[in-house]
């Protein structure tokens, strides 16, 4: 029980709140053009108080659960201005209600200009040993444990590294950023696996398309989910992503030019 009691549940709670303050919302429909959105507050954060109570009781339900919640800027829209632009809709109902309660109740953590993601990704590779809990792909990025609300697993820091170039590659149109047009994360997979997983592999099928690697660096750095590596604790600001020229993974090895250095 000592592990658990020690271990903390990094929980990206954007996910959580935001599932449960629109289901807390119920339409009133007077006519005559009015329709009133309404929520009952006790009912929303009832729904994730509980559902972080399931959460943890994967866990043995004794283990620290610390929420993470994104900022309300973002350092990637200066990378692309369009990033996740089909995503700026009001927030549901009682959205900062709840958090403001929750921070009465639990550990919260929001990093200026960073994505919930992002923060998680920075704490776990700083304080390592603990479990992020995310139902989100990007996360699989992160060198430790992984729980997607299905399964939990451990991910390889070559693995992270992996799945990176294959988000590069294949993009993410609900974020908004495209990756090679007609690559999705199968053909990218199957790309690294024939020419292997490198900076060369990605800027070389960006190219069959017609696109710089300019184009190909815009995409790494919005696919990117940050680390401790890469972020200034003095500056409190990202440092964007830049691979040498020979980046490449090698399996259960190391990372791009390592042994270079």
């Amino acid at each position: 029980m000592g592990g658990l009691l020690e271990m903390k549940v990094l929980v990206d709670a954007d996910y959580v709140v935001y599932k449960c303050t629109a289901a807390a919302e119920s339409e009133i429909d007077f006519g005559n053009d009015v329709i009133l959105v309404t929520s009952l507050f006790s009912d929303a954060y009832s729904c994730v108080k509980k559902d972080i109570e399931r959460i943890l009781s994967n866990f043995g339900g004794f283990a620290e659960p610390i929420l993470f919640f994104s900022d309300s800027c973002n350092f990637r829209k200066d990378i692309l201005v369009d990033y996740k632009g089909h995503r700026n809709r009001k927030k549901p109902c009682g959205y900062k209600r709840v958090i403001n309660k929750l921070k009465t109740e639990f550990k919260v953590i929001r990093m200026p200009w960073l994505e919930a993601d992002d923060a998680m990704g920075i704490y776990a590779t700083q304080n390592t040993g603990n479990i992020i809990v995310s139902p989100d792909k990007d996360m699989k990025q992160i060198e430790g444990r992984l729980y997607n609300l299905d399964e939990s697993f451990t991910i390889t820091k070559e693995e992270g590294a992996k799945w990176h170039l294959i988000q590069t590659m294949a993009g993410d149109n609900t974020d908004g950023y495209s990756g090679v047009p007609g690559i999705g994360v199968k053909r990218a997979t199957a790309i690294f696996e024939d020419k292997g997983y490198s900076w060369k592999t990605v800027v070389e099928t960006f190219a069959d398309k017609d696109l710089s690697e300019e184009v190909a660096l815009m995409n790494a750095r919005l696919a990117r989910i940050l680390t401790v590596e890469d972020y200034d604790f003095e500056k409190r600001e990202p440092i964007l992503w830049t691979p040498t020229a020979n980046y490449h993974i090698d399996d259960g090895a190391r990372l791009e030019d390592e042994a270079d250095k």
